[in-house]
């Protein structure tokens, strides 16, 4: 017979497991050298020819840069990652309520006008009218 009818009996199950297993840590290696050089090019901490530096040794010694960048600066990533993150937030939050106000929503007067109607008709309590003026005016 054929040697490719064999193929299945050439490449063992373990075979194939520690090919899975070398193209995991492959693509997790690529992913971690593509978090350090966003990393790199985040943090606005660094001058310019020190970001030039830390790429340049990440992109021509990768295994020891990466190893290096991450036991010298690696504490600091997660807190430069969570602080992008909450920028995102906030800017996506500013461009919301931006969006609301701008397509027919009501602004801060008319909302205090309202909702001193209600406390005049007497159905919120003082107290709530104070809360929620509070929410309307931060």
């Amino acid at each position: 017979m054929d040697s490719s009818v064999y193929l299945a009996y050439d490449y063992p199950v373990l075979g194939a497991f520690w090919t899975m297993l070398l193209i995991f840590f492959w693509v997790l290696w690529f992913v971690l050298l593509f978090r350090i050089v966003v990393d790199i090019f985040r943090d606005d901490t660094m001058s310019g020819w020190a970001k030039a530096g830390w790429l340049v040794l990440v992109i021509v010694l990768p295994f020891l840069g990466v190893f290096v960048y991450i036991l010298a600066r690696g504490k600091g990533m997660g807190r430069r990652e969570t602080e992008h993150v909450q920028a995102q937030q906030k800017a996506f939050d500013t461009y919301v309520r931006e969006t609301a106000k701008g397509a027919g929503g009501t602004s801060e007067v008319e909302e205090l006008a309202k909702l001193s109607e209600i406390r005049a008709k007497g159905d919120i309590t003082d107290e709530e009218f104070r809360r929620a003026k509070e929410k309307i005016l931060h």
